[in-house]
């Protein structure tokens, strides 16, 4: 019995050395191909992205969003909410998005015709289920899903997953992580930019001229597509889930009184550092707006135009608050194809010049996955990735946990 345990020790011993190993290499690979796996707040699938990662920059070589189907949507959303979420709920969900995740990965490869086995590494973000930052004297919490040893075991790639909870654990906000990725790819040797992604909700980096990570500025500006994605879904009784390039928006006009009030939500006045999430402009804040817009007999093209608009003003304030002067603001993520957006975003921030990201020769959609793979890659190598003056963490630190792979 004794020598049989020996053998059970001794050969997890091995296993656990050949992991290291592994390990090991990639941290001393010069160069890594990490497919980034990104699936935001919206909820509306995951995105999926091949980058090679060298010393001299990042090529995008492969990308795809893979919608999730209805049925698997309406649980993330249910799972989000206290409402209407389960403990068994989550658990599913956990596995059945790692499994979801993994799928898409080995997809878009093989739709590339990029061997699988050239992959070194996945970067995945998850699904987040619920953020709970600090406030005040409470510490913060947050939930991502997408079981990254499930990842790990049906592609044999080593995984990195869950990066938010460190940087939370070190004093931090958990968010936004993205902005060491902006620093390293946007920041321009003489204009002042903003990076602002507009997804469920939207988020700025301020990236100053030729300026160090530590001062870079960034926090969520409030609502970006999640308000206007309700309430297009309970206008159409759900046969549409988003306003296409923001055409319903753009044939009404936003209501003053109503969009003057919702400028009077608390969060648009905390200083940053900052997150939100659904926990805030979720279902019960679109259910509010829909409910107050009915009570006003407003026509759908105004409601819709009334969401925008407040997006679009979050957006502007956050801006303002930056009390910086701003040479360019590039837009990415699905709010910067709603036309009717990017249409207010000029107005409001001229003579700011206002891009999509598609302008400097990156796909738009694709700078969230981008992103964690740039994260992936700094974890492996055991370099810190988080930026304190974005998240308000007492120190940089190496994120998210590594599951080996085969």
């Amino acid at each position: 019995y004794i020598s049989s345990l020996w053998q059970q020790a001794h050969r997890q011993c091995i296993f656990s050395c050949m992991g290291q190993a592994t390990l090991r290499q990639l941290e001393t690979k010069r160069r890594l191909r990490v497919a980034g796996l990104m699936s935001g707040t919206s909820a509306d699938g995951v995105d999926v992205a091949i980058v090679d990662i060298a010393p001299e920059g990042c090529r995008l070589k492969a990308f795809h969003t893979y919608a999730y189907p209805n049925a698997l949507k309406r649980q993330v959303l249910d799972a989000c909410s206290p409402s209407t979420s389960s403990v068994d709920l989550i658990c599913r969900l956990n596995f059945a998005l790692g499994e979801l995740f993994a799928a898409a990965v080995v997809r878009l490869a093989r739709q590339s015709r990029i061997p699988l086995r050239s992959i070194d590494l996945i970067a995945s973000h998850g699904q987040t289920i619920h953020h709970l930052p600090p406030r005040k004297h409470k510490s913060g919490s947050t939930l991502q899903i997408g079981e990254p040893c499930v990842i790990a075991e049906r592609t044999g790639i080593t995984t990195v997953a869950d990066f938010r909870p460190r940087d939370i654990a070190a004093g931090g906000q958990g968010a936004p992580l993205v902005p060491f990725a902006d620093h390293a790819l946007f920041t321009h040797p003489r204009l002042n930019r903003v990076l602002c992604n507009i997804g469920g909700i939207a988020n700025i980096t301020f990236l100053r001229a030729a300026g160090r990570l530590e001062e870079v500025i960034a926090f969520d500006t409030g609502p970006g597509n999640m308000i206007m994605d309700a309430l297009i879904t309970g206008i159409t009784n759900g046969r549409r889930h988003y306003d296409n390039g923001g055409r319903l928006a753009s044939k009404g006009v936003a209501n003053a009184p109503v969009l003057r009030d919702l400028l009077k939500h608390p969060y648009l006045r905390r200083p940053a550092p900052k997150t939100t999430g659904r926990e805030e402009f979720g279902a019960d804040f679109a259910a509010g707006l829909h409910e107050r817009c009915r009570q006003l007999a407003l026509a759908p093209e105004d409601v819709m135009a009334t969401a925008c608009a407040f997006t679009a003003k979050t957006i502007e304030l956050g801006c303002r608050a930056l009390k910086r002067p701003i040479d360019e603001m590039i837009l990415c993520g699905g709010g910067s194809r709603n036309h009717h957006l990017v249409g207010l975003l000029r107005r409001e921030l001229a003579p700011t010049r206002v891009l999509v990201m598609d302008d400097l020769g990156l796909n738009a959609d694709a700078k969230e996955a981008v992103s964690f793979a740039i994260l992936g890659e700094r974890t492996i190598r055991g370099m810190a990735s988080n930026t304190p003056s974005a998240t308000g963490a007492n120190r940089p630190v190496v994120l998210g946990k590594i599951v080996p792979g085969r």
